[in-house]
């Protein structure tokens, strides 16, 4: 169910243990090959498709946009909000969607950049309003033991505009993506300790803009990128996805 497209009359009338589900994404660049709206195109399209799996079961929120991106403020059409004008805006929406009485909240997370303050939200705001339960789900580490066997490029394709997120575009908006800019474009290196990629974290992480990450803004292979890719990527994390959707219903 979309929240935006309910009257006032239908919402107040859903079932208050209903989950309810805020996206959460970006406007950022995605190398020479993807728009800066892949995250937000990606974290819709899960969310259209977690809707569609478990039919009035969840209520989707609309998108929040723009997120955390200044390490990306360096390459042109990226927009960012401040990490404390980001939390207070997702608090305030959560808020309010407390104050109506559902208690079921997951925030969908499409971009690394939120992960860090969307945990923070998460701690808050399950400290302060003890009859919630709130969690927080991003789509590439709910799935990510399944996701792993998808790479190609091995699991530094799967980083920033590369082979996973190009692969979820083929699929979804293939119009979207310039085809002649897909290649495998070189990172920068770093400390052994601090290589990350999408699906493991760095064991120490060290910050890093993403122009000393990397020049071209691409940070992984995505050559191997198809649109069945795509597809089989969506398919493991709408299952994730309706999982966890599926035991806050059922659970009391």
């Amino acid at each position: 169910m979309i929240w935006q497209n309910l009257t006032s009359k239908q919402l107040d009338d859903t079932d208050r243990r209903t989950p309810v589900l805020l996206p959460m994404a970006s406007i950022e660049q995605h190398g020479p090959h993807l728009p800066v709206a892949t995250d937000r195109l990606i974290c819709e399209h899960f969310c259209r498709e977690i809707d569609q799996a478990v039919p009035k079961k969840v209520l989707i929120l609309p998108t929040v946009s723009v997120g955390c991106s200044a390490h990306h403020m360096e390459f042109a059409g990226t927009l960012t909000v401040s990490h404390e004008a980001f939390a207070d805006y997702a608090m305030g929406i959560l808020t309010s969607v407390h104050k109506h009485g559902f208690t079921n909240l997951v925030l969908f997370n499409s971009h690394g950049g939120n992960s860090a303050i969307a945990k923070v939200i998460v701690e808050r705001f399950g400290r302060d309003h003890g009859g919630c339960r709130i969690v927080l789900a991003t789509w590439w580490q709910i799935a990510a033991a399944r996701l792993g066997p998808l790479c190609q490029a091995g699991l530094e394709g799967t980083g920033h505009a590369g082979e996973f997120e190009t692969s979820i575009m083929l699929y979804i908006e293939e119009t979207l993506v310039d085809t002649d800019a897909v290649d495998a474009y070189p990172k920068n290196p770093t400390f052994d300790w601090a290589e990350d990629n999408l699906l493991e974290g760095a064991r120490a992480p060290l910050y890093r803009t993403f122009r000393q990450m990397t020049s071209s803004g691409v940070f992984g292979n995505c050559q191997y990128a198809s649109a069945d890719k795509g597809k089989q990527i969506t398919d493991i994390v709408l299952a994730e996805a309706a999982k966890i959707i599926e035991d806050l219903s059922a659970s009391p």
